[in-house]
Order: C-alpha cells, then sequence, then structure tokens
C-alpha cells in the first residue's frame, strides 16, 4: 500500500514529564492510527503528517539496514531477515549485499549494485549527498569497515573510508557537522560484553582518521539511541551485556540516557521505561527536542511462544534540551525496531525494521514536522 496519509495536530501543554497520556488519534481511511507529537512544553501547535511509501521489493524485508540520501534519491542496503523459517521453527538468519533506491516519494523501488559483501546491523547517515555505512555484520562476523555510497551520473559508487579501530555491530551513531560519532557495540558475535567506546571521525579533514574520545562513564552497551543536537552528541538507552548460565549473552534493558558535550560525558534524567533498538539516528524536531519512535521496552522478554508477542512499544518519547525533562509524545501507527531513521527532503523516513521479534516489514514510512503556529 502506497500513498496513505495520517494527520494530526495538537496544543502541548506544560506538564511534568510523562505526567499525562494524549489521545490516539481517530482511526484514517487507512485504518491506521493516528500519532501526535508534542512539539514542546511552551505550547506550539503543530501538526504532523504521517506517510507510508511504496514498500521495499521483498516479501520479508529486512532489519539492520543501511538507509540514506544521495543524488536526491533514498537508498536502502543490506540488512537481515529469515527467509524461510521463523527462528521459533529452526530459521536461520540470512545477511544481504541488495540495495535499493526510490527516486521520489511517490515511486517504486528499483535495485541497483549490491554492497561489497552483506552486511547488516552497524550505522549509517547521509553527508554531502552520499550514504556513508560504518561497521556491521555477517553471518559469521563483526566488521571495522567503513565505506560511502554516492550517485555519480546514473550509477551507484562505492568508496572506502577508513575503517574503526575494532570491528563492532549493533551500535549507534549520529553526525555533528564534519563529525561522525560512533558510540557502543558489541565487538563479535558471541561477545558477552558490550562496548562503552566512543569514536570520532573527522570527515572535513585532509586525511581523516578514527580517534578515539572519552568513553561513556556506564555500562556498555548495544542498540542504543544517538542523536545530536547542536554540537552535543546523546546517547540514550540500548541494552548491556553479561554471560548467562550457559556461557551465551543476556541483556539487561537499559533506562540511562547521557550526553557527550566539549569532552566530558553528563548524565541525564532516565528514560520512563527502557528503550533498546529504536529507530536512529534519533530525529530532533523543530524546536530542538529529540524524539524516541517507540523501540523495544522489554516488557515482553521471554513471552512465548514467539506469536503471542503483541508487538513492540508505541510510545512516542521526546527529551526537551531545554528544560532536560522528558515528555509522553504520543505513538506511531507502525512501531518498528533495529530500523534506520534517515531525512529525506523535509521528511524523516523509518525503512523497513522488525515488526515482532523474527519478523520484519517491507513497509518504508515517513512523517512530516509542520508548525502551525504559537499561543
Amino acid at each position: 500500500m502506497r500513498g496513505n496519509v495520517l494527520r494530526t495536530s495538537v496544543v502541548a501543554r506544560a506538564t511534568r514529564p510523562c505526567e499525562r497520556r494524549l489521545p490516539h488519534g481517530r482511526v484514517a481511511r487507512a485504518t491506521y492510527s493516528a500519532l501526535v507529537i508534542l512539539l514542546s512544553s511552551v505550547a506550539a501547535l503543530a501538526e504532523v503528517k504521517w506517510t507510508q511509501l511504496s514498500p521495499l521489493p521483498d516479501r520479508e524485508g529486512f532489519a539492520g539496514s543501511f538507509a540514506g540520501v544521495t543524488g536526491g534519491a533514498l537508498i536502502v542496503a543490506g540488512g537481515a531477515n529469515f527467509p524461510d523459517k521463523k527462528p521459533w521453527e529452526g530459521g536461520k538468519k540470512v545477511w544481504y549485499d541488495r540495495v535499493f533506491v526510490l527516486d521520489q516519494p511517490d515511486g517504486d523501488w528499483k535495485r541497483v549494485g549490491p554492497l561489497p559483501r552483506p552486511l547488516g546491523y552497524g550505522m549509517s547517515v547521509t553527508y554531502r549527498d552520499a550514504l556513508l555505512c560504518v561497521g556491521g555484520s555477517d553471518v559469521e562476523r563483526h566488521y571495522p569497515d567503513a565505506f560511502r555510497i554516492e550517485k555519480q551520473g546514473d550509477k551507484f559508487v562505492t568508496t572506502a573510508l577508513p575503517a574503526l579501530p575494532k570491528p563492532i555491530a549493533n551500535m549507534c551513531g549520529a553526525l555533528a557537522g564534519d563529525r561522525l560519532l560512533i558510540a557502543g557495540g558489541q565487538e563479535t558475535p558471541n561477545a558477552t560484553t558490550a562496548l562503552a567506546t566512543l569514536f570520532e571521525l573527522d570527515l572535513s579533514a585532509n586525511k581523516p582518521a578514527w580517534r578515539e574520545l572519552k568513553p561513556c562513564p556506564a555500562d556498555g552497551r548495544i542498540l542504543a539511541v544517538a542523536a545530536v543536537v547542536g554540537d552535543d552528541f546523546y546517547l540514550i538507552g540500548g541494552a548491556s551485556l553479561s554471560a548467562g548460565k550457559d556461557g551465551k549473552a543476556e541483556r539487561r534493558y537499559l533506562r540511562d540516557a547521557w550526553r557527550y558535550r566539549a569532552g566530558e560525558w553528563e548524565r541525564l534524567p532516565d528514560l520512563p521505561h527502557p528503550v533498546v533498538a529504536a529507530p536512529s539516528p534519533a530525529p530532533v524536531d523543530a524546536r530542538g527536542g529529540i524524539l524516541i519512535l517507540g523501540g523495544d521496552d522489554g516488557s515482553q522478554v521471554g513471552v512465548t511462544p514467539p506469536q503471542g508477542h503483541k508487538g513492540f512499544a508505541k510510545s512516542i518519547l521526546r527529551f526537551d534540551v531545554a528544560t532536560s525533562t522528558w515528555q509522553e509524545a504520543g505513538e506511531t501507527p507502525a512501531p518498528r525496531v533495529t530500523a534506520p531513521c534517515a531525512r529525506w527532503n523535509d521528511t524523516r523516513v523509518i525503512p523497513s525494521g522488525e515488526a515482532l521479534p523474527g519478523i520484519r516489514s517491507p513497509q518504508v514510512w515517513s512523517f512530516t514536522e509542520t508548525e502551525k503556529g504559537q499561543h
């Protein structure tokens, strides 16, 4: 289904963090729930429009893809799924090197040249009209590799970037001007500890090289959310790892949030609930608030059988940078985890991702924020 549009507006009231739950929007003709976003605690009137774009041309869809923009087109690459049987049926996860391009919001996807290898669960941003992909994994290992994909004429050209100091997957990252920052992650597929590292690549340098910055003074984490406001880098939620009785990694869902500013880390107020694998980098609204679009809150960990899972958290959380408070800010119509979030013109796009544990969706959603006035 393509072109389904959801609109809603709200007058945001100054409240204590998460004091009130906003009412659900009325069901639109496409039967999807409307999303309400609080723009700020200073009572801004806003409208948010959610649109479902053409789905990716894959029956299953992908988790852990890369996404960005080049040549004015949206590009989604790599990722993994279970093409034959689901995990609880003994199915095996498969990684892909496929690259898909969408030239126009009302167009259809086309497949272009492949990635250097099947790859997923790295991080991606758009920089100077190119998609930058960093780290990631395949069925056997994690990788330190980084590269850019750029449209040149009718071709999409892949160029190597400096490799990370170590292989990392399941990390998060964001772009602060010319600085690419990468936080956390997991060094090997069977690692029982997560990284607390922070790496920076100055893309404007004559010879860019990764630099290790001060690590976050908290648990290492995978599948956290990253954001940038101004020059400040934010690290939010995720899951720490430890060895279980069987020697395999066990996750602990995290609520803490951190800001890296001028070489130092500052702990921020905790999230109202844990957030793991929400779309990242997190979008920042018109007033500088960070939007956490759902995620896995851990409330259904261990639900059996897997078919009994009710889906991931729909709630949107907003961090008001000015007041350093969390607010509930409505719901997303299609909660996804392990999905990227990419800016395309004036929209934010969330392509594919997991709709349920082990189950992907080929759907592609975008939202646009429009300020209507103030009270």
